[in-house]
């Protein structure tokens, strides 16, 4: 069964005569009706009622125009989508981020792209650097926003910024106030991400520790930056985040030290599929990239 079966069909339904119907399509009247009977020999079914002096459709024939023209107007639909996603304004564009992101910027992103592109659906999906690379990997997602390093040849990654690290502390429980007074902290209890779930960020605090001069005891873990400071208010302990978590909370239960003597950042960079051109990526990218840092 080929399309042009279906519109030779939706012709005699419309017309229920088939010189009429062959005018209309600019083909002669035999032709048309060697097609209607190739379709109706492949269906199985007589679609047609046909003498001399009328044509009419069967009860197979009318549930069969409803549905083939209801198979056309899907096409159509079909079709306009299909431009519009080639025109980039349509379709869906996955977003993925770590939970260490002020979400503010997150917002400030998706609001930029609804403006320029307001027929695409924008979805957004927190999930760790791990699982990023490997949903890229399969176009799950279309960008990622991810701590480094990345290490894939499906993967292209540019820095957006780097950050530094701050300790995140109960002002109630814990009395510094200074950089200096960090080593004193080797026997609190600590609150971390969990080692599985973030390898190298894990890595970068116990290194972190060790330049302070003291090995952390980790107590509690969690999978999410905002229940680790949460965590900290509760009085479970003290943790070490992305300073950029440190500028945007405001909470004045919690305090943040600064780590900079210490010479450690962690990358945080956009990643896309190797040869992803699309527009809607460039602005994504290129918001994110002039996207004042504080």
């Amino acid at each position: 069964m080929e399309l042009r079966h279906l519109k030779y069909f939706l012709a005699v339904a419309e017309e229920l005569n088939f010189t009429k119907a062959a005018e209309k399509l600019c083909i002669s009247q035999p032709p048309l009706s060697r097609q209607i009977i190739e379709l109706e020999t492949e269906i199985g079914a007589r679609l047609f009622h046909r003498n001399n002096k009328k044509v009419i459709l069967t009860e197979a024939g009318k549930y069969f125009e409803k549905e083939v023209t209801a198979l056309f107007q899907d096409l159509e639909q079909i079709t306009i989508k299909t431009k519009k996603i080639a025109q980039n304004v349509s379709g869906e564009f996955s977003i993925a981020y770590i939970s260490s992101i002020y979400s503010g910027v997150i917002s400030e992103l998706i609001q930029h792209l609804k403006a320029a592109f307001p027929y695409v659906s924008f979805k957004l999906f927190e999930i760790s650097t791990t699982k990023q690379i490997s949903a890229l990997e399969l176009g799950k997602i279309d960008l990622g926003i991810i701590r480094s390093p990345v290490k894939s040849p499906k993967i292209k990654s540019q820095l957006w910024f780097q950050d530094g690290f701050s300790v995140v502390y109960n002002k109630k429980l814990i009395q510094i106030t200074t950089e200096e007074e960090i080593s004193d902290l080797k026997e609190e209890t600590f609150v971390f991400f969990n080692k599985d779930y973030a390898p190298h960020y894990h890595e970068v605090l116990l290194e972190l520790c060790a330049f302070y001069g003291f090995t952390p005891k980790v107590v509690h873990e969690s999978n999410n930056i905002n229940s680790i400071v949460q965590l900290v208010k509760n009085g479970l302990g003290i943790s070490i985040v992305p300073s950029n978590i440190a500028r945007n909370n405001s909470d004045p239960e919690i305090g943040f030290i600064e780590l900079k003597k210490v010479n450690l950042f962690t990358d945080v960079s956009l990643i896309t599929s190797k040869g992803d051109e699309s527009e809607i990526t460039k602005s994504a990218i290129n918001f994110l990239l002039n996207f004042p840092k504080k």
